[in-house]
């Protein structure tokens, strides 16, 4: 499914007008119309009181609609305007006029003074005070109303996106509606997707207004929700060779668990070779944890790193395995950073480079400059050092920043985090919708790493190996999360949920799984 940024969808808006003779008073018609579908479904309408908010713009128009929809299916809406009336022009006013002919309570809200205390009367506070088109900060009677709102306990629906979310970076604007369902409209909104913006959404829902397939599926619309194919078939008579071989060149001194977890992961999520090269002083602590593995055991630095002297010998092992995994754990050590810089130019296998291999490389050309496909997986902070960039301005904009990075070093980049992006060098975006907060723990970026490697030895292509390895990931969170729940999650717990994990991808979701990673389409 296709995602849209707020200019996107105006111009599919003018484009269904214009291009399509398609009347805006029935695209408006057709949003209010989503809302109700929802509100009939999820509390009922008949005998409802509801407060429907109302700001300027369509979005207030969308709000009349929705009020004069409930009148005629028994319910008892009250509308609440934030603007004066005279404001409303075109379909607003036009559905606005219409309203004030219908018994219909109408409430005009001067200044904060006005705003009502009483919201706790209602059945349902309907949420049409700003649409996507929010660039500023909420302030005066605007922020009062809104606090107003979350402060009861009134349940509430958000049109088209919570009031207070920008539509293009999910970030609040100082503050916004935390809501119990939003319905948007014509495509998704990447800032209802991203976090925060999508923590206000609660259950999220799409109409498509009657948008023909040409616009929400253009060619122009490069930002999607993560969606992969299906994982090829194991070979029934497969052995350990037909699985994949991956070489991670990773761990320090004191940094045991990041080589552990990201070499083990490869096999829990269908791999077949796992081989660790690491400092010799380390083998035997990992080995305990992780026998299957094959170890490499590499000269070290006085502080326990790899040593620059591994070069020739690392690049040899790379030559005979089907992808390269360098950083996890490596330490800042410099004679290290060194030795990743050299030994980039010189691999001719698929790579992925994590954790500290990323510092290393930050602001180099090195990946620019390879003929196989380069994957790069860093946190805010670490894209932060790759952009030199403060991690603020990242955190600001993670679509523009992931783009940024895509291009500057012709990578696939995974911008980790709540609901991860994928980013290609030719601009398409995929927002991952899998995962949760119990996975904000050491250690689970690094199980990622060889989530990801065992896709492509699976037989995807990189690409697709990458938004597979993502979701598989965060299915084995969410996995892990139903059985322990957040707190206390570790890595481990997610790494001994990949198999399953697989499995549900290759078997089929449940229905609750689904609809977590699916939004739902109205008809």
């Amino acid at each position: 499914m296709k995602i849209s940024t707020v200019a996107q969808m105006q111009a599919m808006d003018r484009q269904a007008i214009v291009n399509f003779s398609i009347p805006e008073e029935l695209l408006m018609e057709n949003a209010g119309l989503a809302v109700v579908q929802v509100i009939l479904r999820e509390l009922g309408i008949t005998g409802q009181r509801s407060a429907v908010v109302c700001g300027g713009g369509n979005n207030g128009g969308d709000g009349f609609v929705i009020a004069r929809k409930l009148l005629s299916l028994g319910g008892a809406p009250e509308v609440f305007l934030l603007v004066d009336p005279s404001r409303y022009s075109g379909v607003a006013r036009l559905n606005y006029e219409l309203l004030t002919k219908l018994p219909i309570p109408i409430t005009h809200i001067h200044d904060q003074a006005e705003i009502p205390d009483n919201f706790e009367q209602f059945d349902l506070i309907i949420d049409a005070i700003f649409g996507t088109g929010l660039t500023r900060s909420v302030t005066g009677k605007y922020e009062q109303i809104i606090r107003a709102v979350n402060q009861c306990v009134t349940p509430v629906m958000s049109v088209d996106i919570p009031s207070g979310i920008n539509g293009d970076t999910g970030q609040i604007m100082g503050v916004a509606v935390n809501a119990d369902w939003t319905v948007t409209f014509g495509a998704p909104k990447i800032g209802s997707l991203l976090y925060p913006g999508f923590a206000n959404c609660g259950r999220l829902s799409l109409s498509r207004i009657s948008f023909p397939p040409e616009l929400y599926n253009n060619d122009d619309l490069t930002i999607t929700i993560n969606s992969t194919p299906p994982l090829p078939p194991r070979p029934p008579a497969g052995h350990k060779g037909s699985f994949g071989e991956v070489l991670f060149i990773a761990g320090a001194a004191n940094y045991y668990g990041a080589p552990y977890f990201a070499a083990y992961s490869f096999l829990k999520a269908g791999g077949g070779y796992s081989r660790l090269a690491a400092p010799k002083s380390i083998i035997g602590q990992i080995g305990r944890r992780g026998r299957e593995l094959v170890f490499h055991p590499m000269d070290e630095t006085e502080k326990g790193s790899l040593a620059r002297s591994n070069l020739d010998e690392l690049v040899n092992l790379a030559s005979s395995v089907d992808m390269v995994v360098v950083g996890p754990g490596l330490s800042l050590t410099e004679e290290t950073a060194e030795l990743v810089r050299a030994l980039i130019p010189r691999l001719e296998t698929p790579l992925l480079i994590d954790g500290d291999g990323l510092t290393a490389i930050a602001g180099a050309s090195l990946t620019t400059e390879r003929a196989a496909p380069t994957i790069l997986t860093p946190h805010p902070g670490e894209l932060a050092r790759l952009l030199d960039r403060p991690i603020k301005e990242i955190l600001a904009d993670p679509v523009a920043s992931l783009s940024e990075a895509t291009h500057k070093y012709d990578s696939i980049v995974v911008f980790k985090g709540a609901h991860s992006l994928i980013g290609a060098p030719a601009g398409e975006i995929a927002v991952n919708l899998s995962g949760n907060d119990g996975m904000g723990s050491a250690g689970s970026g690094d199980v990622l790493t060889g989530a990801i490697a065992a896709m492509y030895t699976a037989g995807l292509p990189p690409d697709q190996a990458v938004g597979k390895g993502v979701f598989i990931h965060g299915l084995a969170g969410d996995l892990a999360r139903r059985k322990l729940g957040a707190d206390g999650m570790t890595a481990a717990d997610i790494l001994a949920n990949l198999p399953a994990a697989v499995n549900y991808d290759r078997q089929g979701l449940d229905d609750k799984l689904r609809d977590k990673y699916e939004l739902e389409l109205l008809a």
